[in-house]
């Protein structure tokens, strides 16, 4: 008790243990591990207005990551036993990764099903990108699944968030994964003033006129973000807020999945609790998937309004 009243007066989000009114921080255990995520690098063909992650043509605060990486930590998954059924790979953009083929390849021998990322751009529609593609899914049949960065089903807020000739652009290369048979999804975001069902009613308009397989309605198939403000104000995450929220802590992401990446200038990479936290130290969990498995206290407003009220998730 002395610890908590010690702490009171802290700013919200600032003790890992304690909020700020010296209640018990909220903490999320790896409790049925489901995806293992790797950040390829945070290099991206463009710059968004509100990219989470702040990915751009210039950013390489995380480098590419190698075959090596990522079979290292393919054999650590059957060293621990996790259970892991999907392989994500997120970035930046994957495909800006040259030897992103080959990394989605390693997953699929091992018998995973794998996720892609992407804005479905130039970096994806280079020839070798594109054979490459079309061989790993013709040896996978339905294990591949690229999820494609629609922010909004028109193509006037779509390209107010990524520039000017982005949404032409990404229907190309949504186009040529339709007619090549490559499962698509797709990620768009709620910050339209829309309802969940007007976004859903154009999203659904936008998929018949182009002949997508994507149902509108299917929350893992077109899945919608909440917007990612940290000025917006939010409220802190106790243990006691299961039960008033009537939330499970195993319906977080962080009780289902990890993320790899390799910051510029480590030696090795490192495993964090949260695809959404890639630069603050607090979520970086260690080298190794075994030093992984520790609990994660939920001391970010991301925790709090993204997955804990906003109930999103990453995966598949």
């Amino acid at each position: 008790m002395k610890d908590q009243l010690d702490t009171i007066g802290l700013g919200k989000f600032e003790d890992p243990r304690i909020t700020a009114k010296g209640e018990d921080r909220a903490i999320v255990e790896l409790s049925h591990p489901e995806t293992l995520w790797f950040n390829t690098g945070t290099l991206c063909n463009i710059t968004c207005e509100n990219c989470y992650i702040e990915s751009s043509p210039t950013n390489d605060r995380l480098v590419y990551l190698t075959a090596a990486d990522v079979t290292d930590f393919l054999d650590q998954l059957d060293d621990r036993r996790w259970g892991v059924r999907e392989i994500g790979f997120t970035g930046g953009e994957p495909f800006m990764n040259p030897v992103m083929t080959d990394l989605a390849r390693l997953a699929l021998e091992r018998g995973y099903d794998v996720l892609v990322l992407t804005n479905a751009m130039l970096p994806m529609m280079r020839p070798s990108v594109r054979a490459g593609l079309a061989r790993i899914n013709a040896a996978h049949p339905g294990r591949l699944t690229l999820r494609i960065s629609v922010d909004h089903w028109s193509e006037n807020l779509h390209d107010k968030e990524r520039g000017a000739g982005s949404f032409r652009r990404t229907l190309q290369g949504m186009d040529w994964l339709r007619d090549n048979g490559i499962r698509m999804t797709v990620a768009g975001r709620t910050m339209w003033h829309e309802t969940d069902a007007e976004a859903r009613a154009g999203y659904a308009a936008l998929y018949a006129d182009r002949g997508y397989a994507i149902d509108a309605m299917h929350p893992g198939e077109t899945v919608l973000f909440p917007e990612m403000d940290e000025s917006a104000p939010v409220p802190e995450i106790t243990t006691a807020c299961w039960s008033i929220l009537d939330k499970d802590p195993a319906e977080v992401m962080c009780s289902s999945s990890r993320m790899v990446v390799r910051r510029k200038g480590a030696d090795r990479p490192a495993v964090l609790a949260c695809t959404l936290l890639a630069y603050d130290p607090q979520f970086e969990l260690g080298a190794t998937l075994e030093q992984a498995e520790r609990p994660v206290h939920l001391n970010h407003p991301h925790c709090a309004k993204f997955c804990v009220l906003g109930g999103a998730s990453c995966s598949a």
